[in-house]
C-alpha cells in the first residue's frame, strides 16, 4: 500500500512545525548561533517539501477527474 502525497505533506509539515518551534526556544542571546540556523535551514526544507508534495497531490486529484 502506497502513501498518499497528502499524507507525507501533513507529516512533513508538522515536521518542519517542530523544528521551527526548538529553533525558537534554543535562541539564547542572538538568533545568529549555529544550532538555530541549521534547525532554520531544516525547518524550511521540510515545509517546502511538504508544499511540493501537496501540489503534487493536487496534481494526482485533477488527473483522476479528467
Amino acid at each position: 500500500m502506497r502513501t498518499s502525497p497528502l499524507f507525507t505533506a501533513s507529516l512533513y509539515f508538522f515536521i518542519g512545525i517542530l523544528f521551527t518551534y526548538l529553533a525558537i526556544t534554543f535562541v539564547e542571546d542572538t538568533i545568529w548561533n549555529v544550532t538555530t540556523i541549521l534547525l532554520l535551514l531544516f525547518a524550511t526544507t521540510y515545509v517546502v517539501i511538504s508544499i511540493r508534495l501537496f501540489l503534487l497531490h493536487l496534481a494526482i486529484k485533477r488527473a483522476k477527474k479528467k
